[in-house]
């Protein structure tokens, strides 16, 4: 069956180096949203992870199909944008402020013939040859074998991480597969409390997850909640704190999802936190988030 758009990206999980490092190849993980590539040779097509035609988004790429040595390819990639360091920034990409670019990590079609059956390292050989670097798409480098270098290189960069890909294996469609793992930096950022959820159980009478945002200029921009790290003696001293800041407005500039409003109180934006995160989602939100400390008490 020849693959067609919209098209379900292959998936990694999360996971340590392997053990077996000889036998699996690394790149750098970018911070940016995943992005699937249909090329033709009237112009390209872009769609999200969760199958949305993205194209009038990322305008710096409608001529992508003139660095692509075919008549037609199905490219996978992260559309990324840079700090003024040169790294990648997942809020950038939010904003959009500046022009992006597509790095593209594998390719799944050439020519209307499938390449997902082709062993990663020939597909990876195919995918240097069939796309000329330009101003806003480019190959980055894989290795084989190395992982705890790039990884610890990676992390002096201030980047996400790495990607582990088991040499051999196939692309598979849609699925979550063993053979891409994702090894992760834990990234520390600074939030503003903007309320918290009703505790339960052991947590009834202090509260169950804090909901925080990121400073946009004068917004405050909701992403998610952090209901992990509270030893007995946090969650005292941050229930106390946070019921002498109630408010009955929402502090955020929109309001959050429902499922975080069911049990919601609002607070007076005065107590920022440092959480420690995986990363931030497509929509913005954190993943996996640890409180470690306030940053700066209330008033």
């Amino acid at each position: 069956m020849t693959l067609a758009f919209p098209l379900a990206p292959m998936k990694a999980g999360l996971g340590s180096l392997p053990l077996d490092d000889e036998r699996w190849a690394y790149e750098i993980k970018y911070d940016g949203y995943r992005t699937l590539a249909q090329i033709d040779g009237a112009g390209v097509r872009l769609q999200s992870t969760n199958l949305l035609d993205v194209t009038s988004k990322y305008p710096e790429l409608a001529n992508l199909h003139e660095g692509v040595h075919a008549g037609s390819a199905i490219l996978d990639g992260e559309f990324v944008v840079l700090d003024d360091d040169g790294r990648p920034r997942f809020e950038l990409v939010q904003r959009h402020q500046r022009a992006g670019a597509l790095y593209v990590f594998d390719v799944l079609q050439v020519d209307g013939h499938d390449t997902i059956g082709l062993p990663y390292e020939d597909r990876r050989r195919l995918l240097e040859q069939l796309v000329e670097p330009g101003d806003h798409w480019a190959v980055p480098s894989h290795r084989v074998g190395g992982g705890t270098e790039l990884l610890e290189a990676t992390g002096a960069q201030e980047l996400e991480g790495v990607m582990a890909k088991r040499l051999g294996s196939t692309y598979t469609p849609g699925k979550r597969s063993p053979n891409w793992r994702k090894i992760k930096h834990r990234r520390r950022v600074e939030v503003v409390i903007g309320g918290f959820t009703a505790g339960d159980g052991n947590r009834h009478g202090t509260f169950g997850s804090l909901l925080v945002g990121r400073r946009d200029g004068v917004s405050l921009v909701f992403a998610g909640g952090v209901g992990t790290g509270f030893d007995h003696r946090m969650l005292d001293r941050l229930t106390e704190s946070l019921r002498s800041i109630v408010t009955p407005t929402c502090p955020f500039d929109q309001l959050p999802p429902t499922s975080y409003r069911r049990t919601a109180t609002w607070v007076e934006p005065e107590l920022t936190a440092t959480i420690e995160i995986a990363e931030f989602t497509n929509d913005g939100l954190v993943r996996h988030a640890s409180f470690i400390d306030l940053t700066e008490d209330a008033p």
